[in-house]
Formats: structure tokens, C-alpha cells, sequence
């Protein structure tokens, strides 16, 4: 049944209660919520064949339907986006050669990044999950490494072996580098970019396992994997001179909203 996106979003967020409904004002002034971004975001990616918003909140379910997307109604009581992607296919009929979860706070995300993903997962046989890595350039470096000082839990950092197979990811900003770079200059931290794709196996599987220390310390949950020893495959993608943030804090709205007119991203 080829590829299905699920976007799973949920209304009762700790560090952002009502997030997938936030307005973000684009280029020409135009706002729309953050859920719709990204389902947007979802409907420009090549050889996909259903999109569907995973949720277990009436609101989002009305607003949804209301701009058009189809909705799979889950329960409330999964931790992550993951857990309710597994749930969404289950519920679908399962079928689909790949899951891909794009998580409602990256509505900014190239169609290009998930591409890639369903690439590398189909010229992998080893990889049973796949997510995108973009080299930061320094400018972007000193962005996460603000957050930090903040106490603001910002971006995802990744680290991961030759064969492009994750050692870590952490909400620290790792490797440690130890030196100051120019805004343009490439360097060693890749920013991880919270868009995964499965294999449905591994999807199904992934709720059935506790959660580990790594996932309950990081509150990462691809972290899971790791420790029940499965590949992930680090896909490194360009931004093609496209912006990239996620919305994690009410501060990032602004942010974005100032990408969006950068980009003329309406």
C-alpha cells in the first residue's frame, strides 16, 4: 500500500498546552494554525499515498476536518508521537510499506527531508527506522547552544557511526566542539530534524516495550530504539538554502513567523 504520513498531535502538551492550534502568520500575512502547516508540509511530498493527523482531542479533530485533512481518532494515554503513529496504522488496516510520523511542530520541514527518508529506508535493509540530520553551520550552532544557556530545551543534536547508523541523540548540544564558528562555517553538530519513517514491524513493536533510561532522562523517544537495539538509520540532508526551526517554546512562534517572511513561505 506504499507510503502513509500520520502527523500525531495532541492538545494537552506540558511545555505547550494547545500547540497543533497556534496561528503562524506567513509571508503575505496570511495565519494559519500549526497542525495545518504541517499537513500542508506533508501534502507537498512526493510518492506518499495517504496523509492522515493522528489525535486523541476533539478540538483538533474539528479543526482538522475542518481544513480538509483526514483524522484517526487515538487514544490518550501514549506518550509520544510514535506510540500514536503505531496506534493510527493499527487502526488504518496496517498494510503500508512505511510509516512516516511528521511530527506537528516542524511545519517548516522540506518535502526534499522526508523524501530522502523513504529513500535511505528502501536502500537499507539493515535500518528499521530513519530520520533526517542537517549539518549545522554556526550560525544554527549558536542558536541551540542559546537555548542551553536559557535553560530552554531547543533543538536535538545526533550523533552517529560511518555507516550512518545513530550512536545518541541528545537535547544537549553534542559533540562538544570547544571553539567558536563563523555564522556560514560548517561544523561537526548535526541538528536532528524530528521526522521519522518506519518499517511497520518496527512500529508495532516500539509500544510494546518499556520505556528506557536514555528515553525518560532525554524525553527523546527515538532513544527507545537504541535501547532495545535497533538501527537507526541518520539520513544527512541539505536545507537547499532553506530555514529549518521546530516549535517547542511559545518564543520559537516569532521565529518562525520571521523564516516564513524570509522564505516568502506563505
Amino acid at each position: 500500500m506504499g507510503v502513509l504520513i500520520a502527523i500525531p498531535a495532541r492538545y494537552a502538551s506540558t511545555r505547550y498546552p494547545g500547540k497543533p492550534l497556534v496561528a503562524l502568520r506567513g509571508a503575505d500575512g496570511t495565519s494559519r494554525s500549526l497542525i495545518e502547516r504541517s499537513w500542508l508540509a506533508a501534502q507537498a511530498v512526493a510518492g506518499v499515498d495517504r496523509v492522515v493527523v493522528a489525535t486523541d482531542d476533539d478540538r483538533i479533530r474539528d479543526h482538522a476536518e475542518g481544513f480538509g485533512a483526514e483524522v484517526v481518532m487515538t487514544s490518550d494515554q501514549w506518550r509520544n508521537g510514535t506510540e500514536r503513529c503505531a496506534e493510527a496504522h493499527e487502526r488504518l488496516g496496517g498494510g503500508h510499506d512505511i510509516v512516516v510520523n511528521l511530527q506537528g511542530d516542524a511545519p517548516l520541514t522540506p518535502p526534499w527531508f522526508i523524501e530522502a527518508l523513504i529513500a535511505a529506508l528502501r536502500a537499507d535493509p539493515e535500518a528499521e527506522i530513519a530520520t533526517p540530520v542537517l549539518r549545522c553551520e554556526g550560525a544554527m550552532l549558536e542558536s541551540l547552544l542559546a537555548d542551553r544557556r536559557a535553560g530552554r530545551v531547543g533543538g536535538t543534536t545526533a550523533v552517529f557511526g560511518a555507516g550512518g547508523h545513530a550512536l545518541y541523540f541528545s537535547k544537549e548540544v553534542i559533540p562538544y566542539t570547544g571553539r567558536s564558528y563563523g555564522a556560514r562555517e560548517l561544523t561537526p553538530v548535526y541538528h536532528h530534524v524530528g521526522v521519522y519513517a518506519y518499517r511497520p514491524a518496527a512500529l508495532a513493536d516500539y509500544p510494546l516495550w518499556p520505556v528506557g533510561p536514555l528515553e525518560m532522562l532525554e524525553g527523546l523517544e527515538q532513544l527507545r530504539f537504541l535501547e532495545n537495539g535497533r538501527a537507526v538509520a541518520c539520513v544527512v540532508v541539505e536545507s537547499q538554502g532553506r530555514s529549518f526551526w521546530e516549535l517547542n517554546n511559545p518564543s520559537d512562534v516569532a521565529h518562525i513567523e520571521s523564516l516564513m517572511v524570509e522564505m516568502g513561505h506563505n
